[in-house]
């Protein structure tokens, strides 16, 4: 494979050019490029929004880098001057619109060559930025700042970078709390559906862009070499996402404007930039696939319930040391699993209690057989705690499909049964 050759720029040279040219186009987008690690189109696309002063960072929309002290003073400067005149961080000299593509190429070419620059390229300046810092960072955190995947990093830098060694990347930890809230924003675009996959059925990101309609099939996925249940919100998403896919498309994972099949970089690229939007920079579509330390809790809280009959809230935060929200998600992922069942505020083993989609009918079936019961039967009859069992009878009551006498339960039809 022919060796990656980047034309590294002289640094006294980009010093001269940087100090002669503090706050304008060319000065802005050298810096930009060659400080901050942004490409062509980066800078073009920038706004005063993506600047975060208070932060010290960029905020682009696929990752974060922090912001060069020397950089944010210049952007300071800039902002103070022409931040009402444009949203857009590049402009023109002469009429103050947003610089296109071209004209950032053709002003970067102007002033390099005027320091003897010449075979230096725009994009040699982001890759000097990225082997610069390879010097004092490892090679997960090059990819995080510069959204470049490791790999291809790897490939590309490796001769720039020989002390460094392509060690294995250990899982990032996932923050349930912040991955829900993700989920739920990103619900109906590919990048959450993609989400929602890898982390309620644990697919890879190759059975993800391959995934085809055929394979889905009622409540489950019927891949080549396995079969997985899919969760009831999975289940719902995937019919949103059918109803709205084009005609004759045999493929789930649709890019969002073409519609076109997502392959294997774009689906690392899009999952990634909503990853980093929902506060989690250090996470990759890979980490949700399977989470060990994760499974060893899920497994304790089961042993839990088995132990107790019931558990709830409470007894998940004294297990694991969590938070309320992050206990209520810990359950709330293990019933759409299937792990466990809800009713109101406690959560059973399947199986261990009748599910709340089929009280009505169950204790249709008692009343059918017996003309009434007290709440106490009931209770027994679903499997639940009595006090449970007082709010799901007066919700039927209210709902008109009990009827209730002192403290007996009839059907409504079998009420005249009362004065037996």
């Amino acid at each position: 494979m022919r060796e990656y050759v980047v034309n590294r720029p002289d640094e006294a040279a980009m010093r001269r050019v940087l100090e002669a040219e503090p706050i304008s186009p060319e000065g802005i987008i050298l810096r930009l490029a060659w400080q901050q690690g942004l490409s062509r189109d980066e800078i073009s696309a920038l706004t005063w929004e993506m600047v975060s002063f208070l932060d010290d960072r960029l905020d682009l929309p696929d990752r974060m880098i922090p912001l060069d002290p020397e950089v944010r003073a210049c952007l300071w400067r800039l902002f103070q001057a022409h931040s009402e005149v444009s949203p857009y961080v590049v402009l023109s000299s002469r009429d103050r619109t947003p610089l296109r593509p071209e004209s950032i190429s053709r002003l970067v070419r102007q002033a390099l060559d005027r320091e003897g620059q010449t075979a230096v390229r725009l994009m040699d300046l982001r890759h000097d930025w990225i082997i610069r810092q390879l010097a004092d960072k490892d090679w997960p955190a090059v990819a995080r700042i510069s959204g470049v995947e490791v790999s291809a990093l790897q490939a590309r830098f490796a001769a720039y970078a020989p002390e460094k060694k392509a060690a294995r990347r250990s899982a990032a930890h996932v923050d349930e709390f912040k991955l829900w809230k993700v989920l739920q924003t990103e619900r109906d675009t590919p990048a959450g559906l993609a989400l929602w996959l890898a982390w309620q059925l644990g697919l890879q990101a190759q059975e993800i862009v391959a995934l085809t309609w055929d394979q889905v099939d009622g409540d489950c996925l019927r891949l080549p070499d396995r079969e997985v249940p899919l969760t009831n919100a999975l289940r719902r998403l995937l019919e949103d996402t059918r109803r709205r896919a084009p005609a004759g498309e045999p493929h789930v994972l649709l890019t969002e404007h073409s519609r076109k099949p997502v392959d294997l970089p774009r689906l690392s690229r899009m999952t990634r930039a909503v990853l980093i939007r929902g506060g989690m920079e250090d996470v990759l579509l890979r980490d949700l696939r399977r989470d060990e330390g994760r499974e060893d809790e899920d497994a304790r809280l089961l042993s839990l319930t088995a132990a107790q009959g019931v558990l709830d809230r409470g007894d998940v935060m004294d297990l694991l040391g969590l938070s309320k929200t992050a206990a209520y998600t810990r359950l709330r992922r293990l019933t759409e699993r299937g792990k466990l069942v809800r009713i109101g505020g406690k959560y059973y083993l399947p199986g261990d209690v009748v599910p709340p989609e089929k009280h009505l009918e169950t204790i249709r079936a008692y009343l059918e057989k017996f003309g009434f019961a007290y709440r106490q039967d009931i209770a027994d009859l679903l499997h639940i705690q009595r006090k449970q069992c007082a709010l799901i009878l007066r919700r039927m009551v209210e709902r008109g499909e009990l009827a209730q006498s002192g403290q007996k339960y009839y059907l409504p039809q079998n009420e005249d049964r009362k004065a037996e």
